[in-house]
């Protein structure tokens, strides 16, 4: 079947040995628990990044533990390798490849404490505890931490726009809390921040800060069970402690974020959390997750399957993150305050990881969110003056390459979406492609990004090719034959780079000569043609044109067995600093990263479709485990775990 249809019903795939069906709105949801099968621990380990903690699908608020470590490793806040915990954060990234985010981080103290980080060969250094591991629980919409230095046990769970805490203190102790605003992840740094006390049971604020989003905003209100004796501020304001007269009862917290104000926080709070029936929500939030897991069901006697399947599916829905409050409004891409727009606003859009399978699956089992982000990109797309390209709490942080924001609303178009403005649409993506930004300028002189005038020529030119053809297919869906004539001729600009003579995609210079020397193994993260990849890879980053693929190679036999040499390839790497993201390779395929999805499926669109499958299967069963260090060992978790599930439910193409 052709993945170019919206919403699926009964559509049926083998998935070890079982049965998946996608059910469509009007279907009888049987009451089952597929919460049961997440394990939000999957991929906390190797590279997987994951975020574990306690939120609900697509929420604001993602409220879990963040340790000392800032490393790569570290960009979620959590790794089971190390137990360290400095608070509890209200933000995260889950599968990504920078740090950020850790806004408003609250940790329970006893006694006398330094305002700091901490390192964790000095116990006394800072605010931070020892979790205890071993009497963890994560599990959708919930968590709980033991923290071993105060006795403490932590526990969390949250709507949409706050998070609910719970802390229950040892018998006999004065209970604290520290509202940390100065620590966040990776090169983060507060450039402002405020916390007060409006009274003895609530206290507010924001936190401004500079990192990989260079001006993110966050306001917040929290409000306390109890009333706190005292309040104080250490650190130049950017901790607030309150102390509590006594630890017969747990202390609960509220907090409400908002990236508009502190308005816009009570706001919030006052809609989605009322009360403090810390259960009942804890309740709703796993209610949540059911309602979106069950919109696939799976029949199988494979548990572990199971397990895998619906714990990638979770990991689809932690982000993009809402990003607006209650009443609608949000922080623009222009930095200023925007009421309601008519559709729900998001944030954290790594594009570049989710245009290949996160969203063409959101296509089928979000269509009405789906439509949303994509109004969502053509603000942004007014607002900044293109579409995005890896968007984080209002920030456009151009992190990674081509256009890729531009697919999704391509996808929308020629899918026929209702709810989407396509003449907005169409001039969005034009005005994106047509900028001279980001190699644009060099790709519109030459014809192609020369190699010695542009790092990464080759990733960034092949991407805006794929751009390109998506362009070109939404306007012939629209009718509009001239912007799918001129978009067909920029998609072959990829063109310029295949070379006859070593059979592969390489660097071209401005004088129009091929880089030398060449080896079609050579990856170098830091002086490179290519983005994560090599020559190997980036040979079929051709999606948008198969008989480009056909021409190149000279028959579909002969490209058929050239991608065969693909997976027969020696698995070596040569460079002198290999990205970490090249992971799961068979042969030089390379599963753990973006530019080798769909390569797969070329054996289909040429004519093999038995290859395909035999490929398929061999990555469903070797790539993905129940293992801390599942998902491929790959940060990227949302993408790999949707090509798992596209792939189980038969969603990719299978006939040119």
């Amino acid at each position: 079947m052709r993945m170019n249809g919206l919403v699926v019903a009964g559509v049926a795939a083998v998935l070890a040995g079982g049965i998946v069906s996608c059910a469509n709105a009007s279907a009888s949801v049987e009451k089952a628990d597929y919460t049961s099968y997440v394990d939000p621990l999957i991929g906390s380990g190797g590279h997987g990044h994951v975020f574990v903690g306690a939120s609900v699908p697509f929420g604001m608020v993602q409220l879990g533990p963040t340790s000392i470590p800032q490393s790569w490793d570290w960009c979620s806040g959590y790794h089971e390798s190390d137990s360290t915990v400095i608070g509890f954060s209200h933000t995260h990234l889950s599968g990504t490849g920078c740090s950020d985010l850790f806004d408003i981080t609250v940790m329970p103290v006893v006694g006398e404490v330094a305002y700091a980080r901490g390192t964790a060969d000095d116990p006394a250094s800072g605010l931070w505890s020892y979790a205890d591991r071993s009497r963890e629980t994560v599990r959708p919409g919930y968590c709980s931490v033991p923290l071993t230095r105060y006795g403490v046990l932590a526990e969390m769970t949250a709507t949409q726009r706050v998070g609910l805490h719970r802390y229950t203190f040892p018998e006999g102790s004065v209970p604290s809390l520290v509202f940390d605003l100065q620590n966040g992840g990776g090169d983060d740094r507060t450039t402002e921040a405020v916390v007060r006390a409006e009274n003895d049971s609530t206290l507010v604020g924001y936190r401004f800060s500079r990192g990989w989003a260079k001006d993110q905003k966050v306001y917040f209100v929290a409000t306390f069970s109890q009333p706190f004796s005292s309040f104080s501020t250490e650190g130049d304001g950017l901790y607030g402690r309150v102390d509590f007269k006594s630890a017969d009862t747990p202390v609960m917290v509220k907090v409400a974020l908002s990236p508009t104000s502190i308005e816009g926080a009570w706001k919030n709070l006052e809609a989605e959390l009322p009360g403090w029936d810390f259960d009942g929500v804890a309740r709703d939030a796993s209610q949540a997750w059911n309602d979106e897991l069950s919109k696939i069901r799976v029949k199988s006697d494979n548990e572990e399957a199971k397990h895998i399947f619906y714990t990638g599916l979770y990991h689809t829905m932690i982000s993009p993150a809402l990003f607006c409050d209650v009443d609608g409004s949000y922080r623009g891409a222009d930095g200023n305050v925007h009421p309601a727009p008519g559709h729900d606003t998001y944030t954290v859009y790594s594009l570049w990881d989710t245009y290949r399978t996160t969203m063409p699956l959101f296509t089928i089992i979000q269509p009405e969110r789906y439509v949303d982000m994509v109004n969502n990109m053509i603000d942004i797309c007014d607002e900044q003056g293109r579409l995005p390209v890896w968007h984080l709490w209002g920030c456009e942080t151009d992190c990674m390459v081509g256009n890729p924001g531009v697919i999704p609303v391509a996808d929308a178009v020629a899918k026929g979406m209702k709810g989407v403005d396509v003449k907005r649409a169409m001039d969005a993506m034009v005005r994106t492609t047509n900028d001279s930004l980001r190699g644009g300028g060099l790709r519109a002189r030459y014809g192609y990004i020369p190699g010695d005038l542009f790092h990464e020529a080759i990733a960034y030119d092949m991407e805006y090719a794929i751009a390109d053809g998506a362009v070109a297919n939404a306007a012939k869906v629209v009718g509009d034959e001239a912007t799918a004539e001129e978009y067909t001729r920029r998609s072959h600009s990829y063109r310029n780079y295949l070379d006859t003579i070593t059979g592969y995609a390489r660097g071209k210079l401005s004088d129009g000569s091929w880089r030398t020397p060449f080896d079609p193994y050579r990856s170098d993260h830091r002086a490179n043609d290519y983005c994560e990849g090599n020559a190997w890879q980036y040979t079929w980053l051709i999606p948008q044109d198969i008989d480009g693929i056909i021409s190149f190679h000279g028959s579909k036999e002969k490209a058929v067995a050239a991608l065969d040499s693909l997976f027969a390839a020696s698995d070596e790497l040569h460079g002198e600093n290999v990205s970490p993201d090249i992971s799961g390779l068979i042969g030089q395929y390379v599963h753990g990263n973006e530019p080798s999805h769909h390569i797969i499926y070329l054996y289909t669109m040429l004519g093999a479709p038995d290859k395909a499958a035999d490929r398929v299967r061999q990555v469903l069963d070797e790539m993905y485990t129940t293992g801390r260090d599942g998902l491929s060992g790959n940060e990227d978790a949302g993408q790999m775990s949707a090509w798992y599930i596209m792939s189980a439910m038969g969603f990719y193409p299978v006939e040119p």
